[in-house]
């Protein structure tokens, strides 16, 4: 992506003849060029963490026995220190001791009684350990930036981890991208297609499809409750005026004694979940493998957009 608009300004990429023959790629190939060219404006917003691990050394010396250290290093108390860190005083304590038994040298010394009443502290070897974990995070974190910064600027990787990461309470969630938008008076109609080749129609209204932002080409995430889907036969299709109609295949049919859940694969690969009565479910007698049609109207989707820049980070 990034090779096929490198040296060229926007209007080169238009003029392109390759570019003449797929409208679609000209769309994508211009998204990609405003977004790794726009101006940087300030760093409220980050990279997005694509790439997040935790830093463990040798098994054991992980974040939170160094943030323990870390804490009685600053207080000077174990107590405070077990507090800061969200732990009992018991388990600081079997932290420590497991830190303290298995390095050759004592990380912590406890000082008991005396003058300032005791108080617990990091010895040499203590002090040592933390440094380096604190300058090995800080080699991590930037490693880390490295990888996201780079994913960031992948339009494809964007596009799979940005539908990856979208967490929703609805049953069903479909990708696809806008072919056509038909706008009414009062409502609009968009006919959103599937990796697999299938068109679902959306109805919305004006007002949400203008503060979406959704045109040709963009790409859509489609929120379907269960309970909205019905599963027909191809016998009984006349009998409803739905608008969405994917044929599928029956995976699996869980009843309880009230409902049933049937789990449809659509030729693309996505699965759908249906809710419907226990009694309909032994009446069509559903069996894996068998065909039939996953029917919903059109305003039984909740579209949502999948905006291509996701953050803006400075140079």
């Amino acid at each position: 992506m990034r090779k096929a608009i490198q040296g060229k300004n926007y209007r080169q990429i238009i003029a392109s003849s390759e570019i003449i023959a797929a409208p679609e790629k000209a769309l994508m190939l211009l998204n990609f060029y405003f977004y790794i060219n726009m101006p940087k404006k300030n760093n409220s917003l980050k990279t997005p963490n694509w790439v997040e691990g935790e830093l463990r050394l040798v098994g054991a010396l992980d974040s939170r026995m160094i943030g323990l250290l870390r804490a009685i290093n600053q207080s000077g108390s174990i107590n405070q220190a077990a507090k800061q860190m969200g732990l009992s005083y018991k388990g600081a304590w079997q932290i420590i001791e497991r830190a303290n038994n298995g390095s050759p040298k004592t990380l912590v010394s406890t000082a008991i009684g005396g003058n300032k009443g005791g108080g617990t502290s990091l010895t040499g070897a203590g002090r040592s350990l933390l440094e380096l974990f604190t300058s090995l995070e800080k080699q991590h974190r930037q490693f880390l930036e490295k990888i996201n910064r780079s994913l960031a600027e992948d339009f494809d990787a964007v596009l799979l981890l940005q539908r990856l990461v979208v967490k929703t309470s609805a049953s069903n969630q479909i990708f696809g991208s806008v072919i056509a938008i038909q706008e009414g008076a009062v409502n609009a109609e968009i006919i959103v297609k599937l990796k697999g080749g299938e068109q679902i129609i959306v109805s919305t209204s004006l007002t949400s499809l203008k503060d979406l932002g959704l045109c040709v080409g963009s790409d859509t995430v489609l929120l379907i409750n269960s309970v909205d889907i019905m599963v027909i036969t191809d016998s009984d299709a006349n009998l409803f005026s739905a608008r969405n109609r994917l044929p599928c295949k029956v995976i699996r049919v869980q009843q309880d004694a009230v409902n049933a859940e049937v789990i449809v694969l659509l030729p693309g690969g996505e699965t759908l979940a249906a809710m419907i009565t226990e009694q309909s479910a032994q009446n069509m007698a559903l069996r894996p493998g068998d065909t039939v049609l996953a029917v919903f109207k059109s305003n039984a989707p909740v579209v949502g957009c999948i905006p291509f820049k996701t953050s803006t980070t400075e140079p």
